[in-house]
């Protein structure tokens, strides 16, 4: 997967923030060696390559002076406090499946990759995970089954992203429609900050008013605030099997008419949308029998269980008819309900095998969603470039997915004129220009048009307070 942060006229590129202390990169990582393990620290290029990117794929990503890989929080403070003492940009690290950019290296700096701290501990009495943040979040999953409990979010990644990355970024996922994104599932946190200071936020207990709520200001931080070296979740009674219905339309615009419908009457589980591209991509990647005709595809669940969950989707089924679906099927089989699942979470990979890609995040209200995606489509008509869609439909999070050739400098310039101008319709419809990838280094340059320049003060004003050298993650979402 391919972005082009350099072309969108936003993007800086990722250098420290000051120079380092005037020693040699052999002092420095000699230095650094003896502070820590020497498996800990990597220096050969070539392994270093492997952390260079997350799946955005920057090409303004810098070449770190070295990859510390540690295995407890303590080494992580070491780190950062030596990183501080130099001046030195650290760039943490989760499973590199970030869609934004945000873990990009930087040049001279170090990348603090957390992949190596992997334990969960279940308290299934106060129904809480403690995670290291190199845990998958489908090893969360798996963990709290065995104790009839559950964790809700789901990024389409599930089976590859970690739980650190996940609250870096704020991650959502299919079922943020019903249950929420990771912001509500994170009770406590441990947090190195700047200066190398462990601190422990929050815990496990429901309710904790004491204090500033700083532990909501570390998610979503991109890595620009503090290392996480360990989060507390939240988690709730399993989930029922679910029941689930496809719907299939003409056009995008009367499938997001009917989600609008939908969302006046139902809350279900996931309410999920793919347009015909999307569908025909993952048809080409699984050969699944999906209808390659429709214009677009909906699939909803339903988890309230028994004779309700039914009742809910023929509810469902009824307002998409009326919305103008010419097709629909219905099972309350869970195994034909995840297979539809997994074509949709298929989206991203198999678009990607159709050329190098610019991947959007936006989110609108419900009610204008029907308005952003007919306004994707003529975007993508006048630009002359391919856009495959897929949306969180339920919570108003769409992904239009840019396709072009990397080799075509005229491709290039016209998806990179297509990104921006899907973020700048998000904006006029009073949405976000990321619902859950984060800002990282490719949207960055759009974030004050969203926020305005009070709060980018404001912002500006916690993060000099918290990293006064600028050292956390530079070049990211500020």
């Amino acid at each position: 997967m391919t972005s082009l942060t350099g072309t969108l006229g936003s993007a800086t590129p990722n250098t420290p923030p000051t120079p380092a202390a005037r020693l040699s990169s052999l002092q420095l990582t000699t230095e650094l060696t003896a502070l820590l393990d020497p498996d800990i620290v990597l220096t050969d290029p070539t392994l270093m390559d492997n952390y260079r990117w997350d799946w955005a794929r920057d090409p303004n990503a810098g070449v770190p002076l070295a990859v510390v890989r540690p295995r407890t929080a303590e080494q992580v403070a070491t780190a950062v406090r030596w990183a501080s003492s130099r001046r030195i940009a650290v760039v943490p690290r989760g499973a590199g499946s970030g869609l934004s950019g945000g873990s990009s290296a930087v040049e001279g700096g170090i990348v603090i990759s957390l992949d190596r701290m992997r334990a969960i501990n279940i308290d299934p009495h106060t129904r809480v995970a403690i995670v290291e943040p190199g845990a998958l979040n489908a090893e969360v999953k798996a963990a709290a089954r065995e104790h009839g409990l559950w964790y809700p979010p789901d990024p389409s990644s599930f089976e590859m992203c970690s739980i650190g990355g996940n609250v870096a970024t704020n991650a959502g996922g299919l079922c943020c429609v019903k249950y929420g994104v990771t912001t509500d599932y994170v009770l406590g946190m441990d947090v190195v900050l700047a200066d190398g200071t462990l601190i422990r936020l929050g815990g496990p207990r429901l309710k904790d008013v004491a204090g500033l709520s700083l532990l909501k200001l570390f998610v979503g931080s991109e890595g620009t605030l503090g290392v996480i070296t360990r989060a507390v979740l939240r988690l709730v009674p399993a989930q029922q099997p679910p029941a689930t219905m496809v719907a299939m339309f003409g056009s995008v615009l009367e499938a997001a008419r009917a989600v609008v419908a939908i969302s006046r009457s139902v809350r279900p589980a996931m309410l999920e949308l793919m347009d015909q591209a999307s569908i025909n991509a993952v048809e080409d990647h699984l050969s699944m029998g999906l209808n390659r005709d429709a214009g677009a595809l909906l699939l909803a669940q339903s988890d309230v269980g028994g004779e309700n969950a039914a009742t809910e989707i023929a509810t469902i089924e009824r307002i998409c008819a009326e919305s103008g679906a010419y097709e629909s099927f219905s099972t309350d089989d869970p195994k034909e309900g995840e297979a539809f699942a997994m074509a949709r979470r298929a989206a991203f990979v198999a678009i990607e095998r159709k050329g190098s890609l610019m991947l959007e995040d936006v989110g609108v209200a419900i009610p204008v969603l029907p308005e952003l995606l007919e306004g994707v489509r003529l975007i993508g008509e006048r630009n002359g470039v391919a856009i495959p869609t897929v949306a969180h439909a339920g919570d108003g999070n769409t992904h239009p997915i840019i396709v072009y050739n990397a080799a075509d400098p005229d491709s290039v310039a016209r998806a990179s004129a297509a990104f921006g101008e899907i973020m700048t319709l998000a904006i006029s419809l009073g949405g976000t220009i990321t619902g859950e990838h984060g800002v990282g280094r490719l949207k960055k340059g759009h974030l004050p048009d969203q926020l305005g320049p009070d709060v980018m003060a404001l912002s500006h004003r916690i993060k000099n307070a918290l990293d006064p050298q600028g050292i956390l993650n530079p070049g990211a979402v500020l």
